[in-house]
C-alpha cells in the first residue's frame, strides 16, 4: 500500500545524519519505508514540525525542505508466539515456553513442558496465528521410541492429522509424523551430503525414511542411483510416493527390510557412498555400512548422538574400532562436526569418513 505524508527531503549525503535527528525529534513515520533516488532522500514524517524543532532542523541542516511524498508501508512484522501469549500467561510460565518449534509443511510440532499442559489449547491456537501457513499445532507426547523411531501427538490446535507436504531444496515430501520419523532440523545435511555426491556414484541409504536424503541425491545427480532402506513398511509407502512425485523413479530404489539384511541380500560391494543416519543405533550397523562399500573403498557419512563429558574424537575412535572389527579401516575423516543440539548437554554429530 502507498500513501501520500509530509516528509523531510535532503542530499542523500545528507540522509543518516536526518534520520537521526528526524527520530531524535520523535517526528519521524517509522510505519513507512524512506523513499530515494539518485540525488534525494525523502524521511516521512508524522506530523509537520513545531517552530523549536524547524529551528533546530535549519541549524543542521541547512540545505533541507519540507515536502510531500507517496511512500509504501512497511510490511508489519509478525509478533513471535512469547510477544502474542505475554498478556495471557503469567511470567512464570511465559518463560518455560519453548523457544523454538518445528515446522513440517503446514504442521508446526512444539514440545509442551509439564507446567504448560493445562494452556495448551491456547499455545496452539496462538501458533496458527504467527504461523500463517500453519494449519495444525502438534503437541510431542513423550520421547522417539522403538525400531521406527516414532513418537506420539496430540493436536492442539487446527486440523486433525499427522500427514502433510513438506518442501526442501526443490522437493516435496509426503509426510506423516506419526507413521514415519522425519526431522526438518536435517535440512542441511540433506543438501551438504546431496552436493557432495559424484556423478555416477551408487549411494546406500541404510535408513532412508521418507527419502529426504535419497531423493535430493537423485533429482541433484542425474547420473547416480541411490538403494533406500527402511524397515518401517509405513515410511517405505511414503518413500515410494515421493519418488514418484519428484520424478527420480529410474534413479531410487526402495528397499523396505532391516539394513543389515539388505546389505547380505543385495547391497554388498556395490557402494561408493553410505549414509548411516539412525543417531541412536548406528554403531550397531558399521559392519553392514563396510560390506556396502566397494572393495576398493568409499564414503560413509555416519550419524550420532554424544552426551557430555563425550567428544567428536571418542566417537571417530569408536567408529574407527567398528570398522576394523569389521576388516576394514579408516583411510581419513573428511569431516568431523556437531550438527545441532538435540537435549541439554547433548547434540547430534556427523563423520564423513573415508574406508578401505
Amino acid at each position: 500500500m502507498s500513501e501520500p505524508s509530509l516528509c523531510i527531503k535532503v542530499k542523500k549525503i545528507h540522509g543518516e545524519k536526518t534520520l537521526v535527528l528526524a527520530n531524535k525529534l520523535g517526528i519521524s513515520n517509522r510505519e513507512l519505508k524512506i523513499h530515494q533516488n539518485a540525488d534525494n532522500i525523502c524521511i516521512p514524517l508524522v506530523r509537520r514540525p513545531d517552530e523549536n524543532e524547524l529551528a533546530k532542523l535549519k541549524t543542521q541542516l541547512p540545505d533541507f525542505e519540507l515536502a510531500t511524498q507517496v511512500f509504501t508501508k512497511k510490511k508489519q512484522q509478525r509478533k513471535t508466539l512469547h510477544q502474542v501469549l505475554e498478556n495471557q500467561l503469567p511470567p512464570h510460565l511465559l518463560a518455560t515456553l519453548p523457544r523454538a518449534l518445528d515446522v513440517i509443511g503446514d504442521i508446526a510440532v512444539i514440545e509442551i513442558s509439564p507446567e504448560l499442559k493445562a494452556h495448551e489449547s491456547l499455545i496452539g491456537e496462538a501458533i496458527l496465528k504467527t504461523h500463517k501457513n500453519v494449519r495444525t499445532a502438534l503437541a510431542k507426547v513423550g520421547a522417539v521410541t522403538g525400531t521406527y523411531r516414532l513418537r506420539k501427538f496430540e493436536v492442539i490446535a487446527g486440523e486433525h492429522r499427522t500427514n502433510t507436504v513438506h518442501k526442501e531444496h526443490g522437493c516435496q515430501y509426503q509426510v506423516d509424523v506419526a507413521t514415519a520419523y522425519f526431522s526438518p532440523r536435517l535440512s542441511h545435511e540433506h543438501n551438504r551430503v546431496a552436493s557432495i555426491v559424484q556423478k555416477s556414484e551408487t549411494v546406500v541409504d541404510l535408513f532412508a525414511g521418507v527419502g529426504p536424503f535419497a531423493v535430493l541425491i537423485a533429482k541433484k545427480n542425474a547420473d547416480a542411483k541411490v538403494y533406500a532402506v527402511d524397515i518401517n513398511p509405513e515410511a517405505v509407502e511414503l518413500l515410494k510416493r515421493n519418488i514418484r512425485l519428484n520424478r527420480v523413479d529410474n534413479r531410487v530404489i526402495p528397499i523396505l527390510g532391516d539394513a543389515r539384511q539388505a546389505v547380505e541380500n543385495q547391497l554388498s560391494g556395490v557402494a561408493d557412498r553410505v549414509i548411516m543416519n539412525l543417531p541412536e543405533k548406528a554403531l550397531e550397523f558399521v559392519d553392514a555400512a563396510c560390506k556396502a562399500v566397494k572393495p576398493a573403498g568409499g564414503t560413509v557419512h555416519y550419524y550420532a548422538f554424544i552426551r557430555l563429558p563425550d567428544s567428536l574424537e571418542n566417537a571417530q575412535l569408536r567408529f574407527s574400532e567398528a570398522v576394523e572389527k569389521a576388516g576394514r579401516k579408516v583411510d581419513v575423516f573428511l569431516s568431523a562436526k556437531t550438527i545441532r543440539e538435540t537435549a541439554p548437554y547433548e547434540c547430534q554429530i556427523v563423520l564423513d569418513a573415508k574406508i578401505l
